[in-house]
């Protein structure tokens, strides 16, 4: 790993494999369980915090030990069956949310350091293009049509889009 690099990791076919397996795993369990919501749905309906958690629990408790107080037009099976649900799936959610944001930030530094080094090269062409090597030219015009409308002139490092 270079003095640039901020991280290098290697997977074998074995991870690789795994992974995909798990995945497809998880979209065959979950297939016809989940939703996707709009951002608007989202903001409406929003997250239970801890407090309302607790309350909820309480509900849940008192429904049980008190079927008669519950009035008819609430399904208490079908609440039931939505807490069981949710106590099923919250924790799966947790670990989930975890390894989505380490993964998420692996990726974001495994993106830095092939942005860096791909503009390491870029530069390296644009140097040795100006000095006439064979075969250098080609690549550096190609290569630099990736920071259209800067005059060669200007070294300002280009930002990562």
């Amino acid at each position: 790993m270079s003095k640039r690099d901020l991280i290098s990791v290697e997977f074998t076919a074995e991870e690789k494999e795994k992974m995909q397996t798990a995945f497809q795993m998880i979209k065959e369990v979950m297939d016809g369980k989940t939703v996707n919501l709009t951002p608007e749905e989202r903001q409406f309906y929003g997250k239970i915090n801890d407090k309302t958690e607790n309350w909820i629990t309480k509900v849940h408790y008192y429904m049980n030990e008190h079927p008669e107080m519950v009035p008819f037009y609430i399904s208490k099976e079908e609440f039931n069956k939505d807490v069981e649900a949710r106590n099923t799936f919250m924790p799966w959610l947790k670990v989930m949310y975890s390894e989505s944001e380490g993964m998420e930030d692996t990726g974001m530094l495994l993106s830095h350091d092939i942005y860096n080094t791909a503009l390491a090269f870029y530069r390296h062409m644009k140097l040795v293009s100006n000095q006439d090597v064979p075969g250098t030219t080609t690549i550096y015009e190609d290569l630099k049509s990736r920071f259209p409308g800067r005059p060669s002139s200007v070294q300002e490092e280009p930002e990562m889009n």
